[in-house]
Protein backbone atom coordinates (compact mmCIF):
# COMPACT_ATOMS: atom_id res chain seq x y z
CA UNK A 1 0.00 0.00 0.00
CA UNK A 2 1.31 3.35 -1.42
CA UNK A 3 2.17 6.05 1.68
CA UNK A 4 -0.27 8.67 2.26
CA UNK A 5 0.74 11.87 0.91
CA UNK A 6 0.72 15.17 3.14
CA UNK A 7 -1.95 16.53 0.05
CA UNK A 8 -4.37 13.55 1.03
CA UNK A 9 -3.75 14.49 4.53
CA UNK A 10 -4.32 18.27 4.40
CA UNK A 11 -7.21 17.65 2.19
CA UNK A 12 -8.52 14.61 4.34
CA UNK A 13 -8.11 17.19 7.70
CA UNK A 14 -10.20 19.83 5.96
CA UNK A 15 -13.05 18.19 4.22
CA UNK A 16 -15.37 18.91 7.00
CA UNK A 17 -14.19 22.64 7.29
CA UNK A 18 -15.07 22.62 3.53
CA UNK A 19 -18.56 20.90 3.15
CA UNK A 20 -19.62 22.97 6.12
CA UNK A 21 -18.74 26.06 4.10
CA UNK A 22 -20.70 25.82 1.35
CA UNK A 23 -23.63 24.56 3.24
CA UNK A 24 -23.34 27.93 5.18
CA UNK A 25 -25.38 30.17 2.25
CA UNK A 26 -27.82 27.51 0.89
CA UNK A 27 -28.81 24.02 0.98
CA UNK A 28 -26.99 21.47 -1.73
CA UNK A 29 -26.50 18.17 -3.11
CA UNK A 30 -23.56 16.01 -3.14
CA UNK A 31 -22.56 16.69 -6.77
CA UNK A 32 -22.72 20.60 -6.21
CA UNK A 33 -20.66 20.51 -2.99
CA UNK A 34 -17.94 18.34 -5.29
CA UNK A 35 -18.17 20.78 -7.99
CA UNK A 36 -17.72 24.09 -5.99
CA UNK A 37 -14.85 22.31 -4.13
CA UNK A 38 -13.15 21.47 -7.48
CA UNK A 39 -14.05 24.76 -9.05
CA UNK A 40 -13.37 27.43 -5.98
CA UNK A 41 -9.49 25.35 -5.29
CA UNK A 42 -8.96 26.02 -8.95
CA UNK A 43 -8.41 22.14 -9.54
CA UNK A 44 -6.64 21.67 -6.69
CA UNK A 45 -8.83 19.71 -4.28
CA UNK A 46 -11.46 17.20 -5.54
CA UNK A 47 -13.31 14.91 -3.80
CA UNK A 48 -14.89 11.68 -5.38
CA UNK A 49 -18.27 10.83 -4.17
CA UNK A 50 -16.21 7.42 -2.34
CA UNK A 51 -15.03 9.87 -0.09
CA UNK A 52 -17.54 12.35 -0.22
CA UNK A 53 -20.85 10.87 0.67
CA UNK A 54 -19.34 8.99 3.63
CA UNK A 55 -18.23 12.69 4.93
CA UNK A 56 -21.96 13.63 4.48
CA UNK A 57 -23.25 10.87 5.95
CA UNK A 58 -21.19 11.07 9.46
CA UNK A 59 -21.73 15.16 9.16
CA UNK A 60 -25.33 14.09 9.45
CA UNK A 61 -24.84 11.37 12.25
CA UNK A 62 -23.14 13.99 14.25
CA UNK A 63 -25.83 16.85 13.64
CA UNK A 64 -24.12 19.09 11.73
CA UNK A 65 -25.92 19.04 8.51
CA UNK A 66 -29.21 17.54 7.50
CA UNK A 67 -30.32 15.93 4.86
CA UNK A 68 -33.69 15.82 2.63
CA UNK A 69 -34.73 14.56 -0.41
CA UNK A 70 -35.76 16.57 -3.49
CA UNK A 71 -37.65 15.84 -6.26
CA UNK A 72 -37.99 18.06 -9.22
CA UNK A 73 -39.98 17.17 -12.67
CA UNK A 74 -37.53 15.98 -14.97
CA UNK A 75 -34.65 15.58 -13.12
CA UNK A 76 -33.82 12.41 -10.54
CA UNK A 77 -34.01 12.65 -6.91
CA UNK A 78 -31.55 14.40 -4.96
CA UNK A 79 -30.54 14.61 -1.30
CA UNK A 80 -29.80 18.22 -0.71
CA UNK A 81 -28.01 18.84 2.47
CA UNK A 82 -28.35 21.94 4.83
CA UNK A 83 -26.16 23.45 8.00
CA UNK A 84 -28.24 23.06 11.02
CA UNK A 85 -27.60 25.22 14.10
CA UNK A 86 -25.06 22.74 15.88
CA UNK A 87 -23.00 22.47 12.60
CA UNK A 88 -23.11 26.67 12.04
CA UNK A 89 -21.73 26.86 15.65
CA UNK A 90 -19.24 23.75 15.03
CA UNK A 91 -17.66 25.69 11.36
CA UNK A 92 -17.25 28.76 13.46
CA UNK A 93 -14.97 26.65 15.65
CA UNK A 94 -13.45 25.02 12.91
CA UNK A 95 -13.02 28.51 11.32
CA UNK A 96 -11.38 30.43 13.81
CA UNK A 97 -9.41 26.64 14.57
CA UNK A 98 -8.09 26.39 10.89
CA UNK A 99 -6.95 30.20 10.96
CA UNK A 100 -4.93 30.02 13.91
CA UNK A 101 -3.22 26.49 12.36
CA UNK A 102 -2.35 28.08 9.21
CA UNK A 103 -0.87 31.51 10.47
CA UNK A 104 1.14 29.49 13.18
CA UNK A 105 2.50 27.24 9.65
CA UNK A 106 3.04 30.71 8.40
CA UNK A 107 5.03 31.83 10.89
CA UNK A 108 7.19 29.19 11.24
CA UNK A 109 7.25 28.58 7.21
CA UNK A 110 7.57 32.10 6.35
CA UNK A 111 4.97 31.65 4.12
CA UNK A 112 2.11 34.43 4.66
CA UNK A 113 -1.12 34.80 3.27
CA UNK A 114 -0.31 31.95 0.43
Amino acid sequence: MPPTSPDQEWKKGSAELLVLCLLEDQPRHGYDISRLIELRSGGVLRFHVTTLYPLLYRLEERGWIEGRWVEKAEQRRRRYYSLTPEGGDVLQAQRKSWKEFVAAIGRITGVEHA
